[in-house]
């Protein structure tokens, strides 16, 4: 199966989940959608089902019992992906901070050109955030410029969350040993992506933060990534990654 599947993590996000599937299916290249649902109160996953009444084929929704994470969300759906033959996997954002029509130029920066990893990149040409403030600008950019500096990795936005992978690198990664849940499992995948010497490309996008429901940010989400980029730098030197 050559489609590319992209896996959308949500919870709470009744308010933007018909319109991120309508716009997905809407582009001209075909794409598959994965819904990972961690059982929201808002029922999320009860809209997610009306509309697979009319997408079938297209979309797919995978419930969990109760909210775990992005990061577990993820690695659910890739392995989800994986056992289903997709050949480019995607990460995206339910409340449009990731404009669908950018999924094609990831994909064709991993099927036409060289990327094994392609990074819809807020920083690689200046920054390109609409609706943020000040704070959450310089904490985001910066936070990118600390995971450079510890980790080697010359990624300009190591927190982004709007990416391709080819299934191979996927496949190379152990998916269990992943335990990071925020902003350091978006590092986290970059850094054993890097580490497998595999290409990584960053895709200039313009990100917009969300204007409907609640933003998902939290201290511990900060403190993980803070802590957690130091820890994977250490697993590496002693080839323990």
């Amino acid at each position: 199966m050559n489609c590319g599947i992209v896996i959308i993590p949500t919870y709470n996000e009744i308010e933007n989940i018909e319109s991120i599937v309508r716009a997905v299916f809407s582009l001209h290249k075909s794409f598959h959608l994965l819904i990972v649902d961690d059982n929201s109160p808002d029922k999320t996953a009860d809209k997610v089902k009306q509309l697979q009444q009319e997408f079938p084929d297209q979309l797919f929704l995978e419930q969990r019992a109760k909210k775990a994470g992005l990061g577990t969300a993820y690695v659910h759906g890739f392995k989800w992906a994986l056992s289903k033959n997709y050949e480019f996997i995607f990460e995206m954002d339910a409340d449009f901070s990731h404009n669908p029509n950018d999924l094609e130029r990831l994909y064709e920066a991993c099927h036409f050109e060289t990327a094994d990893l392609a990074i819809g990149s807020r920083y690689v040409t200046g920054v390109n955030v609409v609706n943020w403030p000040l704070s959450r600008v310089l904490l985001s950019y910066f936070a990118s410029v600390y995971v450079r500096i510890v980790t080697g990795m010359k990624i300009m936005d190591a927190t982004a969350g709007f990416i391709c992978y080819r299934r191979q690198v996927l496949e190379s990664i152990n998916l269990d040993k992943i335990k990071f849940i925020g902003y350091a499992f978006q590092i986290e995948m970059k850094y054993r992506t890097f580490a497998k010497g595999f290409v990584i490309k960053e895709i200039p996008v313009i990100f917009t933060d969300r204007t409907k429901g609640q933003s998902k940010m939290s201290g511990a989400i900060i403190k993980e990534a803070v802590f957690g980029v130091l820890a994977l730098r250490i697993k590496k030197f002693f080839n323990q990654l």
